[in-house]
């Protein structure tokens, strides 16, 4: 019972009233204890059962984040299984969640527990694997290229294992100048996932690194679960780096294989995919240098053919033909300019005595030649009628050859 001196509920607490420790374990262990039992799936990561207990603990976590709860059993729930629960087992248990105050932890009591069978497991994979292909997470148009010569290759896998040692022989045996960066982890049982997940952060992280391989040997269906797990699949899907999946062999198809940019059949040739062979390379190149060199003596030989033949022709034989065809060509433009300038100029010429004459015939100077005179006032004006003079007036005559003045008489 609370104290009548303390808050009744948490909301009324505060930090002049608050719960003392004892207080709050023992309305989170109420609390729990209204909870009904219930499944809980999971992974046994440790199990410890000695002989005469009559209760059995063992650690369950959860097999997509690192979290885990203990849980208590009876060991007549685990001998009446098929077959003895391993470290790594996919279990279900039904159990009842307690609250232990003393210790403030929460627990599991379990009174039944299950193997999660194959068919199920199979089942839940392909759900998966569907829903990640709804999300486009396996589509062709994902997959990035993997650089022709890495600066340095990034390499997940176990601890001195088969896998490790195919794949840094293969890659030093084709290139042996490549870098390869190892992170070692767990590829078997509960630790996989985060062991995996973080290292693919941590090598992601280092720019040096232009591809990571995540390897591991074969083994059976239950090994190879953590591969298809969700959050690995994910984190894969979400790297910056391209990876390369060489899970298993041929026939192992876990969903890492679908989102990796590149599936490798086997850990030797994931190391055939990420460097190019050395040998390969340098007689590819000798080869690619004899065609060049074939080619280009062809074609010299070709323009030396042909020059050959230009110099075999007649006009190559007399070589100042040529000159003199373009001589005559020009000389007889020159000639053709100048017989058109000077028929232009008689052309003109006759134009412009036509013009003279004409303007001969028409001026005033072509009249007084003829005879005429003209007559003037003394102030300029021209004489054209006689009563327009008056006696004894001074007048200016304009003759063919000069000028005169006379004075008219009266009669």
């Amino acid at each position: 019972m609370t104290s009548p001196s303390l808050p009744p509920t948490a909301r009324e607490t505060t930090a002049d009233a608050p719960w003392p420790v004892r207080t709050l374990s023992m309305k989170i262990s109420d609390y729990v204890d209204k909870m009904s039992p219930l499944w809980v799936e999971g992974q046994i990561v440790q199990l410890n059962r000695r002989p005469g207990m009559s209760t059995a603990f063992l650690v369950l976590r959860d097999t997509d984040v690192d979290m885990s709860l203990s849980v208590a059993i009876p060991t007549g729930a685990l001998d009446a299984m098929p077959t003895p629960p391993q470290q790594g087992a996919r279990v279900v248990v039904h159990a009842k969640p307690t609250f232990w105050t003393k210790r403030g932890t929460l627990q599991l009591e379990a009174r039944q527990m299950r193997h999660i069978g194959v068919g199920e497991l199979l089942a839940r994979l392909e759900h998966l694997k569907q829903l990640l292909r709804s999300e486009g997470l396996f589509e062709p148009g994902r997959k990035r290229p993997l650089p022709f010569l890495p600066r340095r290759v990034g390499l997940i896998t176990g601890r001195a294992t088969a896998a490790e040692r195919d794949v840094l022989a293969g890659v030093h045996r084709r290139w042996p100048a490549a870098q390869v960066e190892v992170r070692q982890v767990a590829v078997q049982g509960p630790d996989t996932v985060p062991a995996v997940t973080g290292a693919l952060a941590e090598l992601d992280a280092l720019p040096e690194v232009e591809v990571i391989v995540i390897a591991r040997g074969g083994g059976s269906f239950e090994d190879l679960l953590p591969f298809s797990n969700e959050a690995l699949v994910r984190a894969v899907s979400q790297a910056r780096t391209p990876v390369v999946s060489a899970i298993g062999h041929e026939s192992d198809t876990p969903l890492l294989d679908f989102v990796a940019d590149l599936r490798a059949s086997t850990p030797t040739h994931a190391a055939a995919a990420v460097v190019p062979d050395v040998a390969a390379e340098l007689d590819g190149l000798g080869h690619l240098r004899a065609r060049t060199r074939s080619g280009l003596a062809r074609r010299i030989t070709t323009e030396r053919e042909r020059l050959v033949a230009l110099m075999s022709r007649p006009v190559m034989a007399d070589r100042s033909a040529i000159i003199a065809q373009h001589r005559r060509e020009v000389e007889a433009v020159v000639l053709r300019g100048r017989t058109r300038v000077r028929d232009r100029l008689t052309r003109e010429q006759q134009g412009c005595a036509g013009l003279v004459r004409h303007l001969r015939a028409v001026s005033p100077q072509h009249t007084l030649d003829r005879g005429y005179a003209v007559v003037r006032h003394a102030d300029g004006g021209i004489v054209r009628d006689r009563e327009s003079v008056d006696a004894g007036e001074l007048l200016r005559v304009t003759v063919a050859r000069g000028d005169f003045a006379v004075r008219p008489v009266t009669g």
